[in-house]
């Protein structure tokens, strides 16, 4: 099989996705899809183009056994987790695919990961119009394209002192199930299947993040864990943050259900994996006080729990507040590919 057979048979579609069986609003932003030298989008009137990238890597961001039809979930959930980060709504993407010889010629492998990614393309009405295949090692990049109303984008850089930190959802799932997987502790098998469904099928929030427009003042994805994340909202806002401890432990999900890691973990550790793992694809954001009703609201509307966790301040940096209500200063590092 060829290369043009190959985006032929899995990639190229003659009908845009659908939602309940619906063409989806922003399809009509697509003027010309696969099957020229470039693909043309036209935004609708008043909105701006949000355009964001992501690479990932055999063996450095997935496991060369993972299942391919979450490969190809997970290959466009980052990408448009990017695009929930900045209130927007996804218009189309492009798929620039590295394969080695003996994956163009795994029809079963190529049909599985071409299923896991349209059915999430399809479930938010975004095309893939384009792109680029070639033979190597296995290297999945995507570019997603997205319109937010021209001025309404959630940036990093608006967070404001005495505004609340909020984070959607829960947290550490990801990193337990990494942990597990690579041998460094072990689980029970049904915590294990949850925390790995976290990891290689992650739900990016785009429904909340186009609610908080208007009501957020800064925000961002967690990719690179919370700490990390937050860190990149208290730089591009020239301010610090103060997290309460026992408000971030509830963003802990693994410590309820029938095989509780809790057992096996003391808090401490479980606290800082919930800080400092990654890979949830959840949103970190800030918001005045005095709008702490329309955040809950918006996350009702959005269906997804909304935890409030500390505050911005001005002094620099990242503090720990523990249960004595004592601040210890925390590293807001994220994780980096080449440290």
């Amino acid at each position: 099989m060829g290369e043009f057979e190959l985006i032929e048979r899995f990639f190229k579609r003659n009908q845009p996705p659908t939602l309940d069986g619906q063409a989806q609003p922003a399809i009509n932003s697509v003027v010309l899809g696969i099957g020229d030298d470039c693909a043309l989008l036209r935004p609708a009137p008043g909105m701006q183009l949000a355009v964001s990238t992501d690479m990932l890597v055999e063996g450095r961001h997935f496991f060369a056994d993972v299942d391919p039809a979450a490969l190809g979930h997970k290959a466009l959930a980052v990408n448009l987790s990017d695009l929930a980060a900045m209130g927007a709504e996804p218009l189309a993407f492009t798929l620039a695919l590295a394969l080695p010889p003996e994956r163009a010629r795994d029809e079963g492998w190529l049909g599985a990961f071409a299923h896991g990614l349209f059915a999430l393309a399809d479930a938010h009405g975004c095309a893939l119009i384009g792109g680029d295949t070639t033979a190597g090692p296995l290297n999945i990049c995507i570019t997603v394209f997205g319109q937010v109303p021209a001025g309404q984008a959630l940036r990093r850089d608006g967070a404001q002192v005495g505004d609340d930190v909020w984070v959607s959802g829960t947290l550490g799932d990801a990193r337990l199930a990494l942990g597990a997987l690579r041998g460094e502790w072990t689980l029970p098998p049904d915590v294990l299947a949850s925390a790995r469904q976290r990891l290689e099928r992650p739900t990016p929030r785009l429904t909340l993040g186009q609610a908080l427009r208007g009501i957020a003042s800064a925000a961002a994805d967690i990719s690179d864990g919370l700490t990390g994340d937050l860190g990149h909202i208290l730089k591009a806002s020239n301010a610090g943050a103060a997290i309460d401890s026992k408000d971030a432990f509830h963003l802990i999900a693994f410590c309820a259900g029938p095989s509780s890691a809790s057992d096996s973990f003391d808090k401490e550790f479980l606290l800082k994996l919930t800080l400092t793992g990654g890979d949830d694809y959840e949103l970190v954001f800030t918001a005045p006080p005095s709008v702490r009703a329309a955040v809950q609201a918006a996350g009702k509307r959005a269906a997804a729990c909304v935890t409030r966790i500390g505050r911005i301040e001005e002094a620099s940096g990242l503090r720990l507040i523990d249960a004595r209500g004592r601040a210890t200063p925390f590293a807001a590092r994220a994780f980096d590919h080449f440290a």
